[in-house]
């Protein structure tokens, strides 16, 4: 298992092969820093090769999961000039890239704001679990700025038109319209709705191979930028080497001997 790394704005928990991360720093509800930005990808840094690690969750401290970027980044960032605003900008869209390419499930759970950055994190999630009530909503244009490194990623996660709308007017939304958008998989009314919604979740995760997982999540990705018959010749390779793999053979034997495959037990 891998080694994770010290944090100070996060909160780490590894328990049967579910990393639980916990944006801490309540006081701003969980407002991105740089130093979370930097933390963040430093502990999928260190997770990224160990597939022992089957799924990561991803939520909130004090009821609120990210209320977005942190003022007082972009208030010291200020005295530095453009190319600071623009490295603490695009260090965010790294967190983006490296978290919707990590090979375990990425998992979050959203409650309270779901703002600016927090809601591209939303985006980037394989499976995203809500509270009916938290509060969704792009507010970049209100306060005379623009959702630059998460746009692409809402785009790819409800599709342009309404991707438009709600960075043009700054809606705010709830869990339940979320859904409605395709934002995030399930809304529930309470915690205890959600915590049983993640554990079934997890349950369903853990019947999967994770090689077999991996692979599919980036095979799934590359389908937004490769052309088809490329794609297609490359997805024929990869069967090819997974099913006289390890976890191939491993499964073909379990489903013949009709019992639940290593992974699953």
């Amino acid at each position: 298992m891998a080694d994770l790394p010290n944090c100070e704005t996060l909160l780490l928990s590894l328990d049967a092969g579910v990393l639980h991360i916990t944006l801490n720093r309540p006081d701003s509800r969980n407002a991105m820093s740089l130093a979370m930005v930097g933390e963040l990808r430093a502990v999928l840094a260190a997770v990224d090769d160990d597939l022992d690690v089957r799924a990561i969750v991803l939520r909130g401290a004090g009821g609120h999961f990210c209320a977005g970027g942190d003022i007082k980044d972009m208030a010291n960032a200020r005295a530095s000039g453009s190319d600071a605003y623009r490295a603490l900008n695009r260090a965010f869209g790294s967190l983006l890239e490296q978290a919707q390419h990590a090979p375990q499930v990425l998992i979050a759970v959203l409650q309270g704001a779901v703002l600016g950055g927090g809601f591209g994190l939303a985006c980037v999630a394989d499976i995203a679990i809500c509270h009916q009530d938290a509060k969704f909503g792009l507010p970049e244009t209100t306060l005379g700025i623009l959702p630059a490194q998460i746009a692409p990623f809402v785009v790819g996660r409800i599709g342009l038109t309404q991707a438009r709308r709600l960075a043009l007017t700054a809606a705010r939304f709830n869990g339940s319209e979320a859904e409605r958008l395709g934002l995030v998989h399930f809304s529930e009314p309470d915690d205890a709705a959600i915590e049983a919604r993640l554990h079934q979740v997890l349950s369903q995760v853990r019947q999967c191979a994770p090689q077999a997982n991996a692979a599919t999540k980036a095979l799934l990705l590359a389908t937004a930028n490769q052309a088809l018959g490329p794609l297609l010749d490359s997805a024929a390779e990869q069967f090819a080497t997974a099913v006289t793999g390890a976890e191939g053979i491993e499964g073909t034997m379990a489903f013949v001997q009709k019992r639940a495959p290593k992974w699953a037990q």
